[in-house]
């Protein structure tokens, strides 16, 4: 790969036909749509329910997995899977913020589901949007690549940063802009009406704190967009994959949540660990782009990616147990201690 013709749109190949998009996309607002039915009548959701949800989209990315090896060969079926392990991974980061925002706005545990599964929505829009983006840099901008490796460099540090200085992690609802905006556009009520969003208060519309916490969802999924997409273009320059992990990854959110929720606050040294990843996944793009100018410049394998990030995971995992373990089940998360 040459300097002068460093990528083209002819070398930006993907494994996605037109049938493979739309039968993906179709599936994947199937699934959005039975989530949705599941959730329409607002309850707590059962450790039982949470299990069974989960195992359910865990082993149905894995199955396609599976099925993108088979029918794309192992290199595709490899980045497919180091691709969807990194965004699960994030994924778990962008749990937290969630449960803030949800203790935040004091969100009773029968509405919590739905405001998860609309920042679902969202956020699989918001990533479709980034993703085409991306393909569109990667075809005409020679330093698309350095540019995805700065902007997930910068991520890290900024995680790095944060997990350093120990600042209690709060989320000050009076100061989010996102609600000072609505609040000047419309009233607000003090209390829930279930999943509506407005009601009619006073002879006047009126929006109730769920439209507000649903909002602030929303907005924070602008920026998961910004790092997670470049994350997985640092593993696979197919667009069809980088979509695939990516709605793989979220559509198991709502379940996961549950499930992890107690053990969220364990995971203490997690910002460490993503940023190692991310910060590797960065210094992979560089070198991706440095080895289309000068050929002598190596390269990171996915294979080898795909075992540092396993590796990274296991370690800030255990680590994280070790930390926390006179911690007692069922105690008051302590949010300080997760940054």
């Amino acid at each position: 790969m040459s300097g002068s013709s460093y990528l083209s749109a002819a070398e930006l190949s993907s494994v996605g036909s037109p049938t493979l998009w739309a039968v993906t996309i179709v599936g994947v607002l199937v699934l959005l749509v039975l989530d949705f039915l599941v959730t329409r009548r607002p309850h707590e959701v059962s450790m039982r329910e949470a299990l069974g949800w989960s195992a359910f989209y865990i082993a149905l990315p894995l199955a396609f997995g599976a099925w993108i090896w088979s029918r794309f060969g192992s290199q595709q079926g490899v980045e497919y899977l180091t691709g969807y392990l990194v965004e699960k991974s994030l994924s778990v980061d962008n749990l937290f913020v969630f449960m803030l925002l949800l203790a935040a706005f004091a969100v009773p545990a029968a509405l919590a589901q739905r405001v998860l599964l609309y920042g679902i929505a969202g956020a699989l829009v918001l990533r479709a949007v980034f993703i085409a983006l991306g393909a569109a840099a990667l075809q005409t901008l020679d330093f698309a690549f350095l540019l995805f490796g700065l902007i997930l460099i910068v991520t890290a540090i900024k995680l790095l940063r944060d997990a350093l200085s120990g600042h209690e992690q709060e989320v000050d609802i009076n100061k989010m802009r996102s609600v000072r905006l609505l609040r000047k556009v419309m009233p607000v009520v003090d209390d829930y009406h279930g999943t509506r969003m407005t009601i009619q208060q006073h002879g006047h519309r009126a929006l109730t704190p769920f439209a507000l916490v649903v909002v602030a969802v929303l907005a924070t999924d602008i920026v998961f967009a910004v790092d997670s997409v470049p994350a997985v273009y640092g593993i696979t320059e197919d667009p069809y994959l980088v979509f695939a992990t990516n709605a793989f990854a979220l559509l198991g959110l709502r379940a996961l949540y549950f499930v992890l929720h107690a053990a969220l606050s364990r995971l203490v040294h997690l910002s460490y660990g993503l940023a190692i990843i991310l910060a590797f996944i960065g210094v992979k793009l560089g070198l991706h782009w440095a080895h289309g100018i000068w050929f002598g410049v190596p390269e990171i394998p996915t294979l080898a990616s795909l075992g540092v990030i396993i590796g990274v995971l296991i370690v800030v995992t255990v680590t994280s147990l070790r930390a926390t373990r006179d911690q007692v089940p069922g105690e008051p998360e302590v949010v300080s201690e997760r940054r």
